[in-house]
């Protein structure tokens, strides 16, 4: 699968310290802020929001409308859903849907814009998908299976479609009616073309027939028309608004609402200003990393007075989103001795780092490296046997082994991404102990991601191993070949040559999720093999950010409730996964006198 862009590893430029006093200073400055909701328009609140960022923002009606923000870092110009990097907040989950969602809590798929089970579609080499009916577009026309087979030959057809690569296995779409038929060439790609249902838009054939072929994934498509739950009302250099769209064919079919009438999506100034905002009832859902939130949160009266909630109530607070690997170049020495990588392997304590740079909003990795919703394809024998763990005395025998004779090695990451930069120096202690000579160096982020994409580069962090349904796409990431002189796919960015383990993965892919024995026997192997070798380094797990105040609406997704939905907006999560329940779920909060 071409991985899209995520949008989990945002962070601001301030020191983790710094901004954890600052911000607690903040939040008490801001503590006496608390008003009832108004039904008059809500100017203040919305331009002041806006202000921070530089400029004026639109008016909405306080008591109607839910202001997040977290995602957008530049102003809105592109609702077009192919265009996976750039479109605007709430483009796919608002506007565009999917077939099927995803939701990583259960690890099921819910039919969506499809009906029944994702699985039983499979009827040897076609895979049947029947698409709900009673599905309008935003425009009033019918959705229709000529939509949904438009938008699968469209991908099967054009390379500039994001999710080519999850069609590469398919020979057409046909519909009859509202049933598609999908013929494969040969041995399905059972993996890719599933997570092609929840993760592609269905696009409207009378819309996007109309674009130049050359031009599918860069029109801006200003005027979008989608079948989800909400329309474009307006959008500034600050801001999107979205209006709710009556008639939104989930409310009858699911019984599935949103009490707000506007969602406005406020572009990010900084991290501290945000922090400022959710505390003020400016923001009312962020999905910011909020530098020191553990400690507003565990503050003595209940986080300080505010009405904020996480998705935990206490440590780590936040569910898992990604996983950051230290990455080592194995194609150049030391790097490419594996005795150097276990040196690197046994050498570092991913909880030390969770918990010194992140304060426990953040939770240490296994040594797989697969998310938590994945850990049913975790083998503990595997793990026992072969895992690497803290031990400095065993990373120096190692690194006796290796035949490291002291020389400098460099590990990078963004200027300015300052919790991975406080997370440098915690790795640089450790590897100091048991005798690395570790230089920092901190480009800037483009600078970076040449370095990397070039192999100009000894250690750097890196955490595009991203949530997902089945281990396939993290073992893809590992052990993609070819390797390019450019790496530009943020694939094998480590540039780690195992011809064998990419045969594995690739055998993955056309096991059919239902045929558990075989998938588990691949990827056993495929962790055995990713603990002989340590081509990479998993250290811990970023956070889906996520912090919610409960001033002007409630019923947040919480571990402890009934929603345990994704809490976040990120492009690629909301649309894929189940973050349209949670705002559903999305109650007004009771008036209250100030």
């Amino acid at each position: 699968m071409r991985p899209t862009r995520n949008m989990t590893s945002r962070r601001w430029r301030t020191r983790y310290g710094t901004v954890a006093i600052a911000v607690i200073a903040l939040a008490t400055a801001s503590a006496c802020t608390g008003s009832s909701p108004s039904s008059s328009s809500a100017s203040s609140s919305s331009s002041s929001a806006a202000a921070s960022s530089g400029g004026a923002a639109t008016s909405f009606p306080r008591n109607e409308t839910l202001y997040t923000s977290g995602t957008a870092y530049a102003p809105p110009s592109n609702w077009n859903p192919l265009d996976t990097g750039n479109y605007a907040t709430g483009t796919q989950g608002l506007i565009y849907e999917p077939l099927f969602l995803y939701d990583p809590q259960k690890g099921t798929y819910d039919p969506w814009l499809a009906t029944g089970d994702i699985n039983a579609g499979w009827k040897g080499n076609t895979y049947v998908i029947d698409v709900r009916p009673g599905v309008k577009w935003s425009d009033g026309q019918a959705l229709t299976g000529a939509d949904v087979a438009y938008s699968i030959n469209l991908a099967r057809t054009n390379a500039t479609d994001p999710y080519s690569a999850n069609v590469s296995t398919v020979a057409t779409a046909v519909a009859s009616g509202n049933t598609v038929t999908v013929t494969f060439k040969g041995t399905p790609g059972y993996t890719e073309f599933t997570d092609y249902l929840w993760k592609a838009p269905v696009l409207p054939q009378h819309v996007w027939s109309k674009f130049p072929a050359s031009q599918i994934a860069t029109d801006a498509n200003a005027h979008p028309v989608g079948t989800g739950p909400m329309t474009l009302d307006t959008s500034n250099a600050q801001e999107v608004a979205y209006q709710t769209k009556p008639g939104w064919w989930a409310t009858s079919a699911l019984g599935l609402s949103f009490k707000f009438k506007y969602l406005v999506d406020v572009v990010n100034g900084s991290n501290d200003q945000e922090l400022g905002q959710l505390t003020a009832g400016q923001i009312d859902w962020s999905n910011n990393f909020l530098p020191g939130i553990n400690q507003l949160m565990g503050a003595v009266g209940g986080n300080s007075g505010y009405t904020l909630k996480t998705y935990y109530p206490t440590t780590p607070y936040m569910l898992s989103a990604n996983t950051v690997w230290l990455e080592p170049n194995d194609s150049v020495a030391p790097m490419s001795n594996v005795n150097f990588r276990k040196a690197l392997a046994y050498a570092l304590n991913p909880s030390a780092i969770a918990q010194t740079v992140y304060g426990g909003i953040a939770k240490a990795a296994n040594p797989t490296g697969l998310l938590p919703n994945l850990s049913s394809y975790v083998n503990q024998g595997a793990v026992s046997s072969g895992a690497p763990t803290y031990n400095p005395a065993k990373a120096k025998q190692f690194l006796a082994q290796s035949g490291y004779k002291g020389q400098a090695i460099t590990l990078q990451v963004p200027q300015g991404w300052s919790d991975w930069m406080d997370a440098t120096t915690v790795i640089k202690s450790e590897l100091d102990a048991i005798g690395i000579n570790l230089q920092l160096i901190y480009p800037q982020a483009n600078a970076r991601t040449s370095n990397v994409t070039n192999g100009n580069f000894d250690l750097q962090l890196d955490n595009n191993a991203g949530l997902d349904s089945t281990p396939w796409s993290y073992y893809q990431r590992v052990y993609q070949l070819p390797i390019a002189k450019q790496q530009t796919s943020q694939l094998n960015w480590e540039r780690y040559s195992s011809p064998a383990d990419w045969s594995l993965v690739q055998q993955a892919a056309t096991v059919p999720l239902t045929d558990t024995s075989k998938l588990d026997s691949l990827y056993t192997q495929l962790q055995t093999d990713f603990f002989q070798q340590e081509p990479v380094i998993p250290l811990w797990y970023n956070g889906a950010w996520f912090q919610g105040n409960t001033q002007f609406w409630q019923d947040y997704p919480s571990s402890a409730g009934t929603d345990q939905n994704m809490p976040v907006m990120w492009n690629g999560y909301i649309g894929a996964m189940t973050t349209v329940y949670a705002l559903a779920s999305l109650k007004p909060a009771p008036k209250t006198s100030s």
